[in-house]
C-alpha cells in the first residue's frame, strides 16, 4: 500500500489534538464548538434527511 505523506500528516496531527484532550470525545466536542462560536461565522443548521428507515417504515404503515 502506497504511503501518503498529507494523510499521515493529518493523522498525526489529529492524534496530537486529541491527545491535547486526553482522547475525551466530550471536551474535543466543547473545544470544537468553543471554536466555532469564535470564528464569527455564520452556522446554517438545516433540517435532517429522510433516512431509509424513515422510508420503509412509512411504506409499511400505508400498507395496513
Amino acid at each position: 500500500m502506497l504511503q501518503d505523506e498529507i494523510v499521515e500528516e493529518i493523522h498525526r496531527i489529529r492524534d496530537e489534538y486529541a491527545k491535547s484532550f486526553n482522547y475525551d470525545l466530550n471536551a474535543i466536542f466543547a473545544d470544537l464548538r468553543k471554536q466555532q462560536a469564535e470564528s464569527g461565522r455564520e452556522v446554517v443548521k438545516l433540517p435532517p434527511k429522510r433516512g431509509l428507515t424513515s422510508r420503509w417504515s412509512e411504506r409499511s404503515q400505508n400498507s395496513r
